[in-house]
């Protein structure tokens, strides 16, 4: 695992326990993100507006007109007319006619996650701080499930099921501010809930201990049930040194970040070290930043969204493939880190966002000892043609629309936060064509930067077939979530989770 770690000063000749760990969830740093931090200390999210009372539905129209793709390479696709509609007063907007919306339940901070349990074919939900629990869709009640003193001794940031109907969350637990680590648990149904064992721990690592401890979170089972996938955030913002106040001289990045790690689902108390002999056997792809929500497609590809830096870089989709390198942290979109190269002059840079915590900590440097990459076989980021979430700034610091414009951005407008990714076995507001595959993806929602696109919404990914991968294709459904951070599909209904106070989880049927 090739890391611009520099010198970790302190540590043990041997390898370090593989970790992951801040007091909460953290889908972006830099951004008004449920961070660990957030989550211990920081209450509600501010600037949340509250929701307004349930209602059930809005009009089902059928699909009409349609949209030629802004690329050549991307075939004409229909989608349904665009509208505005608000059926539920302070809810998300609908921006496609043919869509019923229901609010199911008002949830309370922290709810992280969503997943369906494949066996009985139940709704579930954890909240960081209480827990897992089971969502009564009909009479819109949470029944609580186990705790998570129950689940595990540590912060859940993750949570999946595989086919068998057992259960899976990734934790992370700080020792004070100096260093963390990561826990794997497997819930086994029981008949009133699920026993708990521990699949995997890591080591140890230093924490950066500010905003850019992405930790570990991202969490997805493999089709065959065999093998669990874990994102290890990234503790830097774009490779940066993270001394954590001159703790950990010259560290950037460490073997047990910026990565993702393939694991026996039927492990028990397997134990992951700082080391990169030692992570060979389960290191499954390289170079991320944070890549928050991993799916699998129908054909069995394993896919994930990743942020993007407090710099006007691209967030982004991947096809992550066995073996590969993703860029981070000498790469962003399809695009150079500039404080990588020789001679970077901050003050010149019209990418670098002065309201970010980056800027202001001044974390973008001339930074000669840079480490070089081993290899310049990097994966870019899959291109979009918009016409939603494509944004993008370019090197004078002006804003572009890619899908306006007739181009591709590799991938998301810079700072939404991608999550909450979800493949469907149709197109939702687009109509299929052959070799395509569709998903659903959420926009956590930016607080930096003055870019027109700002998130918190729901899109439709058409992904299209290329040579070497897909293009894809935004079309936006519905707008104005209350920070949306998860969504899962079950019964034709999309379920959508808000964050935070006022939160709700909304229930979208399509015709």
């Amino acid at each position: 695992m090739i890391k611009p770690r520099g010198v970790v000063l302190g540590l043990a000749a041997t390898v370090l326990t593989v970790t992951g760990c801040q007091a909460g969830p953290s889908p972006s740093a830099g951004s008004a993100s449920p961070s660990a931090a957030a989550v211990a200390t920081t209450g509600p999210v501010a600037g949340k507006p509250s929701l307004g009372p349930t209602a059930s539905a809005a009009a089902s129209v059928t699909p009409s007109g349609s949209a030629a793709s802004a690329a050549p390479s991307m075939s004409a696709t229909p989608t349904a007319k665009p509208v505005r509609l608000r059926p539920v007063k302070g809810g998300p907007t609908l921006e496609r006619t043919g869509i019923a919306l229901r609010k199911v339940v008002g949830v309370k901070q922290y709810g992280i996650r969503l997943a369906v349990d494949p066996v009985g074919k139940s709704l579930y939900m954890l909240n960081a701080a209480s827990g897992l629990s089971r969502v009564d869709r009909a009479k819109g009640k949470l029944i609580p499930v186990s705790s998570v003193a129950d689940i595990v001794d540590g912060v859940p940031s993750g949570f999946a099921f595989g086919p068998d109907g057992a259960a899976y969350v990734v934790a992370n637990k700080a020792k004070g501010t100096r260093t963390t680590h990561a826990i794997v648990r497997r819930g086994t149904p029981n008949g009133s809930g699920f026993t708990w064992t521990t699949l995997a721990t890591t080591d140890d690592y230093p924490l950066g201990n500010d905003a850019f401890d992405h930790l570990y979170n991202g969490i997805v089972v493999s089709p065959d049930g065999k093998s669990v996938f874990v994102n290890a955030g990234s503790r830097t913002d774009h490779g940066e040194v993270e001394d954590n106040g001159g703790k950990f001289p010259g560290v950037r990045e460490v073997p047990l970040t910026s990565a993702i790690f393939r694991l026996p689902a039927g492990a028990r108390g397997l134990v992951l070290h700082d080391s990169d002999a030692a992570l060979k056997p389960y290191l499954y792809a390289d170079g991320f930043r944070n890549a928050y929500s991993l799916a699998f497609s129908p054909n069995g590809q394993l896919f994930g969204t990743d942020n993007g830096p407090d710099a006007d870089f691209p967030d982004e989709l991947n096809l992550i493939q066995q073996g590969k390198n993703y860029g981070f942290p000498w790469r962003f979109g399809n695009e150079a880190n500039p404080q990588s190269l020789a001679g970077y002059d901050p003050a010149s840079d019209a990418r670098i966002e002065p309201d970010s915590g980056a800027a202001q900590n001044n974390k973008y440097t001339n930074d000669p000892t840079f480490p070089k990459p081993s290899t310049k076989a990097f994966i870019d980021a899959l291109p979009n043609a918009g016409p939603g979430s494509a944004n993008y700034v370019d090197d004078a610091g002006a804003v572009h629309d890619a899908g306006k414009e007739g181009t591709q951005l590799s991938t998301f407008t810079p700072h939404i936060s991608p999550l909450g990714l979800v493949f469907t076995d149709k197109g939702l507001a687009a109509d299929s064509a052959p070799g395509q595959q569709h998903a659903v993806m959420l926009s956590w929602g930016s607080s930096i930067g003055q870019l027109p696109d700002q998130g918190r919404n729901l899109d439709e990914l058409t992904l299209s077939k290329t040579a070497t991968g897909y293009t894809v294709r935004t079309d936006e459904i519905a707008s104005g979530f209350n920070h949306p951070i998860d969504e899962v599909m079950l019964d034709g209904h999309l379920y959508v989770l808000e964050y935070g106070q006022g939160g709700a989880i909304w229930e979208l049927t399509f015709a």
